[in-house]
C-alpha cells in the first residue's frame, strides 16, 4: 500500500499563486507516476498534471499547461504542484495520485492510490 498526504489549498483570488504537496509513505519503491487531478462540484474528475517518477516526465492538462507547473523530490517522496495565475474555473478539490505505471498517465483508471484531496477556491 501507498499513502499519500496533501497540503497546500486554501482560498486565493483570480490571477494569485498557490503551492500543492504530496507526500507518499508506505510502498513507494512500487510508484512509476504521481498525478494531480481535480473534481469541481457537479463534474466529473479530471486530470490536471502528471509526472513519471524516475523520469521526470510531465504531462499537463491544455486548461493548465503554461499556468502549472509539477515538480518531484524523489529523496522526500513527495509530488509538488505550483499554480500560477490563478483563475475561478480552477476551484475544486485537487487530489494526488501515484500508479506503477508510466503508460497513460493523463488516465485516472491508471492510478491505484489517492489522496483525500484539498480543496483550491479561487474567487474573481
Amino acid at each position: 500500500q501507498v499513502q499519500l498526504a496533501e497540503s497546500g489549498g486554501g482560498a486565493v483570488q483570480a490571477g494569485g499563486s498557490m503551492s500543492l504537496s504530496c507526500a507518499a509513505s508506505g510502498r513507494t519503491f512500487s510508484v512509476a507516476a504521481m498525478g494531480w487531478f481535480r473534481q469541481a462540484p457537479g463534474k466529473e474528475r479530471e486530470f490536471a498534471a502528471a509526472i513519471t517518477w524516475s523520469g521526470g516526465r510531465s504531462a499537463y492538462a491544455d486548461s493548465v499547461k503554461g499556468r502549472f507547473t509539477i515538480s518531484r523530490d524523489l529523496a522526500k517522496n513527495t509530488v509538488y504542484l505550483q499554480m500560477n495565475s490563478l483563475k475561478p474555473e480552477d476551484t475544486a478539490v485537487y487530489y494526488c495520485a501515484a500508479g506503477d505505471t508510466v503508460w497513460e498517465i493523463r488516465n485516472r483508471f491508471r492510478y491505484e492510490y489517492w489522496g483525500q484531496g484539498t480543496q483550491v477556491t479561487v474567487s474573481s
